[in-house]
């Protein structure tokens, strides 16, 4: 049996592949019929599942292509590391490739296999990097050459648009049986993008395929396209994106001088779309499996200052000129956005080339007055590297130096480290974790706080989710507070408002219900 699986998927194969993939198919459900599941058979966890790990590797154990839809916190990453064992134990396959994000990448490495993959498996991991030294080039020509075991290699996503990375990967997967993930699928939903195409030309190789994420839909629907893709264009019905968009989204026509295009004003078939994506995904939500405390969301109003009032109004109606034209492109309206932003949080832009001035605030006077009247650890995130550094040097002058510590794209390596171990620690005096959440919203555990604050959002509800779910994980003791400053009746609420029709689109899409969350008037 296994020796007629290596046959089929090895990747040079001379059999054209629309042939190989239905034999495969044929010959996976005789095998089925014949042996019965295999994930029944002989596979003994390291660390003992919930019923929900469990009931998603039984479901996905031995499909070729599978989405593990489970939410932050609900230990996605042990079971596809399960998942991986089983089909090693199996003979299915011999090396695995987990594709993450910068900031999650390492976790793999670190934490999540050595405390998940079972010890009886021998097995190598190398860590692919941008700029390797000897030693770790070393280490990955030992990876290379091993063979006693399960070979595992971790390549930051982000890697994919250098020629030397791309190589070296398929150097790595030559003649192997490989299992291919991409943790953190929605980096590659961009069915445009180089990485997503080079991602899902090297996974058509693989023998098996797996995506990870809790939350599949961030912008809209669309960002389903090119995950599913990724595991089988087939599985959603659909042989290009545009078939998909034609089938699911509803479209306008928009004129603009000599030229048009279609832009996207609406979706439908939702229904149906759910009901795709079942026999290949697990959904998984923390609130139907874990006993986690409760969230609780609250705005706190930020009035402005009347010099920066008087920007932002200026600055407003000259963006709603720019805004009403139905011709205007999606960047040029989060330039407008963007400036709007920027008056919020005491920032006025003065050119086209991003030059920013500062101007009256009293954004940050709120964040101070919030966090007096609060107790414990905090984290703020906030989505200037101007605001961040402000919110640092305020906190450090008040609650004294070492009481608070950033963490954002300036902040090394090192740093991070120390922060988040300082922060972590409930006897440590750092209280004050201040972040970019782009940046450490993701692969970050800081349960030893029970506030949150935003001091100002974007319009990425995967980062939102992801900022959400540091401290709303297994671990966490107490009830969770979320607090937004806002200012009425600007475009503060019109970004949550933003975020809450994108939690609208994904739970319609993923065939839930529209989940509580932050509300505005």
């Amino acid at each position: 049996m296994s020796g007629l699986d290596a046959d089929l998927r090895t990747p040079h194969c001379p059999v054209i592949k629309p042939r190989l993939d239905n034999i495969y198919k044929t010959y996976y459900l005789m095998s089925r019929a014949y042996f019965g599941d295999l994930h029944t058979v002989n596979y003994a966890y390291k660390t003992e599942p919930f019923d929900h790990q469990r009931d998603a590797l039984e479901t996905s154990a031995d499909k070729r292509d599978y989405a593990y839809f489970m939410e932050m916190g609900c230990g996605k990453s042990k079971v596809l590391i399960d998942n991986a064992a089983y089909l090693y134990e199996a003979g299915r396959i011999s090396s695995l490739v987990i594709v993450a994000p910068k900031g999650v990448y390492r976790n793999w490495v670190l934490k999540e296999i050595p405390i998940h993959m079972p010890d009886r498996i021998p097995h190598q991991v190398g860590t692919w990097r941008s700029a390797l030294t000897k030693k770790q080039k070393a280490e990955l020509s030992d990876l290379v050459s091993y063979h006693e075991g399960l070979r595992v290699l971790v390549v930051n996503i982000e890697a994919f648009v250098s020629k030397k990375c791309v190589q070296f990967v398929e150097n790595f997967m030559e003649g192997e049986r490989v299992m291919f993930v991409v943790d953190e699928s929605t980096t590659i939903k961009n069915h445009k993008a180089k990485r997503t195409k080079v991602v899902t030309k090297l996974a058509n190789r693989c023998a098996y395929r797996r995506i990870l994420t809790g939350s599949p839909v961030t912008q809209s629907p669309m960002d389903l396209y090119s995950q599913c893709a990724f595991l089988d264009p087939d599985l959603l019905g659909c042989d290009n994106y545009y078939q998909f968009q034609a089938r699911y989204a509803i479209m306008k026509r928009i004129s603009m001088g000599a030229h048009s295009f279609n832009k996207v004003v609406g979706y439908r078939n939702m229904e149906e779309l759910s009901k795709m994506l079942k026999p290949f995904s697990s959904r998984v939500l923390k609130k139907d499996c874990l006993d986690l405390p409760d969230k609780t969301y609250t705005v706190r109003h930020v009035s402005l200052d009347p010099e920066q009032a008087q920007h932002y109004h200026s600055m407003q109606k000259a963006a709603l000129v720019i805004l009403e034209d139905e011709t205007i492109f999606a960047q040029e309206a989060m330039t407008q956005l963007l400036r709007l932003q920027q008056i919020l949080c005491g920032y006025l832009p003065i050119d086209d080339e991003g030059t920013l001035v500062d101007i009256p605030t009293r954004r940050l006077d709120a964040l101070m007055d919030t966090i007096e009247e609060t107790s414990g650890k905090i984290i703020i995130w906030a989505r200037f590297r101007k605001d961040i550094q402000r919110i640092e040097e305020a906190l450090a002058k008040k609650y004294g130096f070492h009481s608070v510590g950033s963490y954002y794209g300036d902040t090394n390596e090192d740093a991070r480290e120390e922060l988040v171990r300082n922060f972590s620690d409930p006897d440590h005096e750092t209280r004050f974790f201040v972040g970019n959440p782009q940046t450490a919203g993701y692969g970050l555990t800081l349960v030893s706080a029970n506030t949150v604050i935003y001091y100002s959002n974007d319009f990425n509800l995967e980062t939102r989710a992801q900022s959400e779910d540091r401290c709303h994980r297994i671990g966490q003791k107490h009830p969770v507070t979320y607090i937004d400053l806002l200012a009425e009746g600007t475009v503060d609420e019109h970004i949550v408002r933003a975020l809450q029709n994108k939690i609208k689109l994904a739970g319609a899409a993923l065939g839930e219900e529209m989940r509580e969350w932050l509300k505005v008037t």
